[in-house]
């Protein structure tokens, strides 16, 4: 017993002695010769940056070097984009609607097509490049990218089916909205920053409104001495108009006041009630909020009201 512990004496007396300073880590050396910089990282590559300069301006500065035709276009959309946005550009279920649309954009439910509403051919090839196919974005080569922007263009009556589309000609290929896309007439300007002695945000008012819905129609003069928009013409317009301008399912349509008034007997509140849960009666039915559970009860309340009062 006694030898064991002495030998276990011996080891904890090897471990003691005057007790060691532990070594500082190294420190990083940081190269701080250039102005501004955080003393990390380097200095991109001109390979590294092309990488990401993958923009396309509408004059065509950016464009690859490369060709697509209609007919290449025609079996690589089948392929890689017909299941999304239908075989002739129509959209299935809810993915966009790439063609037709023309002539619509001043209706209440516009369709806003690459015929209809899109500005540039380099703002299609861009987008293309960028991010399609949906489940394999930038899988897709110069040239293939070049032939779906020809077969797309081919869709919405722009090019004939024997084109071809290269870095050359696809500044030239105008799209009919082009005209409507105007630069942002606000002045560009840089306000300092308030520090001290600032003004009361309580004593700030606005003293002029511009309508919350504006029909694409208008104007900018008009926009500008126009009355606001009744805070519910927005939703009717994208949700309830549906079915309120055609009267499916039994909806009293929006300036019917007979329908109208025979529902308000119980009164605005039993009727934005029957609006927000539902309704099904033998004059029709409706279910929440039509349809669209997203929409918030003040939503659902300012479109009833603004339907009651254009139908009085």
């Amino acid at each position: 017993m006694y030898r064991f512990l002495s030998a276990a004496l011996v080891v904890l007396a090897a471990g003691c002695g005057a007790p060691q300073e532990a070594a500082e880590p190294s420190k990083p050396t940081y190269d701080d010769s250039r102005v501004g910089h955080f003393g990390y990282g380097k200095p991109a590559s001109a390979e590294e940056i092309a990488g990401w300069d993958i923009d396309i301006r509408p004059d065509g500065l950016g464009l690859p070097q490369g060709s697509g035709s209609v007919e290449d276009g025609e079996w690589l959309y089948e392929a890689q984009c017909a299941e999304c946005h239908g075989s002739f550009g129509e959209g299935v279920g809810r993915f966009p609607v790439l063609s037709g649309g023309k002539g619509s954009l001043t209706d209440p439910r516009p369709s806003k097509t690459v015929g209809s509403y899109w500005p540039y051919t380099s703002t299609l090839y861009d987008y293309i490049r960028r991010t399609m196919p949906f489940t394999q974005p930038e899988s897709l080569t110069a040239d293939e990218t070049y032939a779906v922007t020809a077969y797309v263009l081919y869709l919405n009556d722009l090019v004939e089916d024997d084109f071809v589309l290269t870095h050359e000609n696809l500044a030239s290929v105008r799209l009919p909205n082009e005209g409507n896309f105007v630069p942002d007439p606000r002045p560009d300007v840089s306000n300092t920053r308030c520090m001290t002695d600032c003004r009361d945000p309580a004593a700030i008012s606005v003293l002029s409104e511009v309508p919350t819905y504006v029909p694409a129609s208008m104007t900018m003069e008009e926009i500008a001495e126009a009355e606001p928009a009744h805070p519910g013409a927005a939703t009717y317009d994208q949700y309830c108009s549906i079915c309120h301008d055609v009267g499916v399912a039994g909806a009293p349509r929006i300036g019917d006041a007979a329908a109208w008034s025979s529902r308000l007997e119980r009164g605005m509140a039993a009727l934005e009630m029957n609006a927000i849960n539902g309704i099904a009666s033998e004059a029709g039915v409706m279910p929440a909020k039509g349809g669209f559970a997203h929409l918030a009860d003040d939503e659902v309340n300012a479109a009833v009201a603004y339907m009651v009062e254009g139908s009085q």
